[in-house]
């Protein structure tokens, strides 16, 4: 029973900023992995950013420094937020959480969202 559902996505130019949300229900984890994917046409899903239930976060190489990852508790949602954006941004975007502590890399997340496009104009 534990859903995912993203919003947020939709079309920008580069430099613009863009903030993904997702609405968590269902789960009971005292640990946790929470954490952004995104995948673009031809390329495979990489790992975006992560956030651990002790307050510890992770971003993928090519979005650190612009991105950032944070969860508001009293509304059980979970947060992207892209500043600086380029084209190669440009992607559907997922959340998922799993109750292990996973690396960014890994792709073994336990429950997913359906996706939100993002799309970044030059």
């Amino acid at each position: 029973q534990v859903q995912l559902v993203e919003s947020g996505g939709g079309s920008v130019q580069a430099g613009g900023s863009l903030r993904l949300a997702c609405t968590l229900s269902g789960y009971t984890y005292s640990r946790y992995s929470m954490a952004w994917f995104r995948q673009a046409p031809g390329k495979e899903r990489e790992g975006v950013a992560v956030l651990y239930n002790d307050g510890i976060t992770a971003y993928g190489d090519s979005v650190n420094g612009r991105f950032t990852i944070s969860k508001d508790n009293a509304r059980n949602t979970l947060y992207l937020q892209m500043n600086s954006l380029t084209p190669e941004d440009t992607a559907t975007y997922y959340c998922a959480i799993d109750p292990r502590w996973l690396v960014l890399q890994t792709l073994s997340y336990q429950y997913w969202g359906q996706g939100t496009q993002v799309t970044v104009s030059s």
